[in-house]
């Protein structure tokens, strides 16, 4: 085997361990398990773990960002070929919502309370909403939303998303993130258009 080969196939199998890793996280959460149970679910050794990362705190960091930044992309190519603003903006959040829908309660529950694994969880909230921001400016500029100040627009969805983010719209409407994405769509696109 070369050296291209033998680093594709080190490559594909990082990608697979971190899929595999993610859906039983994702599931499960994280909390309860140990590395010796991860291994054995994920059927390789700890040893190929450590070379994820060097300790059960980090795998569960990676793990995060890897998750986010596959969902980041599955959302961003939701919008690719959508042009009018309200539907772009629909198809983002949607697409947010439907991306933390694989989540179990377990799993937000275990990712609040692993600060590391929050703040990661936060920081992508906060680049949703500079997207969101960027939309309705879109929006606004090519006459598809009124003339609302697109800065107060973007912050008000970017509260929401804190909120929901934070498990304050769960604890108090009983919507999960997704369904609560999906909600905040909804009326953002409604009050802002034309």
């Amino acid at each position: 085997m070369d050296q291209l080969t033998r680093g594709g196939f080190a490559t594909r199998r990082r990608t697979e361990l971190f899929d595999a890793l993610v859906e039983l996280f994702l599931t499960e959460g994280f909390a309860h398990l140990t590395l010796d149970e991860i291994a054995a679910r994920l059927r390789c050794s700890k040893s190929t773990l450590y070379t994820l990362a060097g300790s059960k705190e980090q795998l569960v960091r990676a793990a995060t960002v890897y998750f986010f930044r596959r969902a980041t992309d599955d959302v961003e190519s939701h919008i690719t070929a959508v042009t009018e603003a309200r539907q772009r903006i629909t198809d983002y959040l949607s697409a947010v919502g439907a991306a933390l829908s694989a989540a179990s309660p377990q799993f937000m529950a275990d990712l609040h309370a692993f600060a590391p694994a929050r703040e990661i969880y936060e920081r992508n909230t906060r680049i949703a909403a500079r997207r969101v921001r960027e939309l309705i400016d879109a929006g606004v500029t090519t006459g598809e939303f009124r003339d609302v100040h697109a800065a107060f627009a973007g912050d008000l969805a970017a509260t929401m998303m804190v909120r929901i983010q934070q498990g304050g719209v769960r604890e108090h409407t009983g919507l999960d993130d997704a369904a609560a994405y999906r909600e905040l769509a909804a009326i953002l696109t409604a009050g802002i258009s034309a």
